[in-house]
């Protein structure tokens, strides 16, 4: 099997903790030049695009400006850095939990999305972390959702993070959540929850249908109280689908406090608007060091809101 090529490094550095956007060229197309293709694939204003090239952002694999008259060539790269959006900052620490020339362990906070997507860019787990601790190289192993908080690992090296991504592939790393939701009497538990789940793009919410599961979810109740009714919940996800266990605990009539899609659409919740955080945390993270062979277990230090300060949850 013939291995493929890595592309070159990129000519341009960081910004604010974001890398410079990477474009290879496809083959084929019907493009004279390298701007004819960068404003179709970007659908931006050919204003825009302009500007780029006049004011030498766009650039080649030697970090050299390409001239906006730069003839089409497939297979060739170029990088530039997009206009950062105006964003509000997320006002959480984000904790490191464990460091080592390896990886890098956080306990992420409410509201902070993982890696750079859409609107959030520089607020993101992965842009401060370059930033605060100045490793460029960084990179996720794997991702939680913006409204979810906990454990995330990250990666130092490059050459490893494939190492590292795999365990979660693998599903050979150990996961408990936490969750804060309705108490219901009459719900027998523990139990595991089997379903198919969908996630179609465009759409907020995933959803159950029929069909072979392909999400698997083990709910365990921790406590309840009767001042308020609610209860604390262990969730232990064994598959990864996007949602599950917001879709599983909603199926079974106790949706989570703070979830603005399950058991009804009311989201996404807006820039700045921290009064309910989604009341979900991923607790602990157990795996065996691919790299090292070193055993590790990690766990949150945080609480849920709805559950440690409810006063304050009540309030907004």
């Amino acid at each position: 099997m013939r291995r493929r090529t890595p592309p070159p490094p990129s000519p341009l550095p960081q910004r604010e903790g974001v890398d410079a956007v990477r474009v290879r060229l496809p083959a084929g197309g019907p493009w004279a030049t390298v701007r004819e293709h960068l404003a179709e694939r970007l659908a931006a204003d050919a204003g825009v695009v302009d500007g780029m090239f006049d004011a030498g952002l766009v650039v080649g694999a030697d970090g050299r400006a390409v001239p906006p008259d730069a003839a089409y060539v497939p297979g060739m790269f170029v990088w530039f850095h997009r206009e950062l959006p105006a964003e509000v900052p997320v006002p959480f620490p984000l904790e490191v939990v464990h460091r080592d020339e390896h990886i890098v362990v956080v306990d992420k906070p409410h509201f902070l999305a993982t890696t750079p997507r859409g609107s959030h860019v520089t607020e993101t787990a992965l842009a401060r972390l370059r930033r605060e601790l100045g490793l460029p190289t960084l990179g996720a192993a794997h991702r939680l959702d913006r409204l979810t908080a906990g454990l995330v690992l990250f990666t130092v090296r490059p050459a490893e993070r494939g190492a590292y991504q795999s365990l979660f592939r693998d599903r050979r790393v150990g996961k408990e959540y936490e969750a804060v939701a309705p108490y219901d009497p009459g719900l027998a538990l523990p139990r595991t929850v089997r379903s198919r789940i969908v996630k179609e793009r465009g759409v907020l919410a995933a959803r159950e249908v029929p069909g072979e599961p392909n999400a698997v979810s083990r709910v365990e109740l921790i406590e309840h109280r009767a001042a308020d009714g609610l209860a604390r919940y262990r969730l232990v996800p064994a598959t990864g689908q996007t949602h599950q266990l917001r879709v599983h605990m909603n199926a079974l009539g106790v949706p989570l406090l703070g979830d603005p899609l399950y058991p009804e659409v009311t989201g996404p919740v807006p820039a700045g608007d921290f009064r309910r955080p989604l009341q979900l945390l991923a607790r602990t993270l157990e795996f065996t060091d691919p790299v090292t062979g070193a055993e590790h277990r990690f766990r949150s230090a945080r609480t849920l809101t709805a559950w440690s300060r409810p006063s304050e949850w009540a309030g907004g």
